[in-house]
C-alpha cells in the first residue's frame, strides 16, 4: 500500500516556509501603512494579528494548502472526506490548537497510522501528499 500521509519533516518544512511568508506579508503591510501619515498603532497591531490569525485557516479552507504546503507538495483535507477542504471554523480551531500546543502537537505525528498531530485530531483534518489527491481525481 502506498503511503499517502505527509512525513513530519515535510510538515516542518511547510511551517518554515509559511513563517517566512507571514513575515513578508507583515513587512509588506508595514510598508503600505508607511505610505499614510499618522496610522495609529492599534491599526498596525490589528493588521499584524489578523495576518497571523487568518493566513493559515483561510488558505486551508479555500485551497486546501498554505504557500508552505504548496511548495512542500502536501494538502490539508477533512479526515472523514479526503476530497474536501476543511471548513473555515474547523481550520481556525485547528490553527489555534496548533499555535497553543506548538511542537508538542507536531511531535505526536508518528504515533498514529494517519500521521495526525493533536491539532489534526481536534480540527478533524489529515495532511496528505498532494500526489495522492491528484491520483484520486
Amino acid at each position: 500500500m502506498e503511503d499517502k500521509y505527509a512525513q513530519i519533516f515535510t510538515r516542518v518544512k511547510a511551517a518554515a516556509i509559511d513563517g517566512i511568508v507571514i513575515i513578508v506579508l507583515m513587512y509588506s503591510a508595514t510598508e503600505i501603512l508607511n505610505l499614510f501619515e499618522g496610522v495609529p498603532n492599534y491599526i498596525r497591531i490589528s493588521i499584524f494579528i489578523s495576518i497571523f490569525l487568518v493566513y493559515e485557516p483561510i488558505l486551508i479552507s479555500f485551497f486546501g494548502a498554505t504557500v508552505g504546503h504548496f511548495f512542500s507538495d502536501i494538502v490539508v483535507k477533512r479526515d472523514n472526506n479526503e476530497q474536501k477542504n476543511v471548513l473555515f471554523p474547523k481550520a481556525m480551531i485547528r490553527f489555534i490548537c496548533k499555535f497553543c500546543l506548538g511542537w508538542i502537537s507536531l511531535l505526536t505525528v508518528s504515533g498514529n497510522e494517519k500521521r495526525k498531530a493533536i491539532h489534526d485530531h481536534i480540527g478533524g483534518s489529515v495532511v496528505l501528499k498532494y500526489e495522492t489527491i491528484k491520483k484520486d481525481n
